[in-house]
């Protein structure tokens, strides 16, 4: 199964919190490249903020690190940049609009069925309204 994968999803996953998705252990996964960003940047502001000390953010980080070596990285090109400025079935904010513009795109090119795991409510429901299996949401 291939898995589109939001920073939601991942951060609660490399984090270790509740409600991790364990589909993210074995599925193919898939992504925008602004994935290792949002990753990256919400676990260093953690540590900055003193929500994680600054080791376990260091251990945190390199997980992290590990497990976008697996994601299949999707470049933001012109024509996903477009089609995230279009309208969609429901609001969504800038990076929502990108990821989900990323999903539409790769399901497009590669003819195949993927699924979102997603904490994200809205990009879930989005997502639902393209016929999108989402997982976490």
């Amino acid at each position: 199964m291939t898995v589109y994968v939001d920073s939601s999803a991942l951060l609660r996953f490399v984090l270790g919190e509740p409600g991790a998705l364990a589909l993210l252990q074995d599925a193919e996964l898939v992504s925008s490249e602004l994935l290792a960003v949002e990753c990256l940047r919400t676990i260093d502001r953690l540590a900055v903020q003193g929500r994680l000390s600054f080791d376990h953010a260091a251990r945190r980080r390199g997980l992290a690190l590990d497990r976008l070596e697996t994601v299949d990285l999707v470049l933001l090109r012109r024509p996903i940049l477009a089609r995230a400025s279009e309208p969609f079935t429901a609001p969504l904010g800038t990076l929502d609009a990108l990821h989900l513009a990323t999903l539409l795109a790769w399901r497009e090119s590669h003819g195949a069925p993927v699924a979102l795991a997603t904490h994200d409510r809205d990009l879930a429901v989005a997502a639902r309204a393209y016929g999108i299996d989402v997982h976490g949401a």
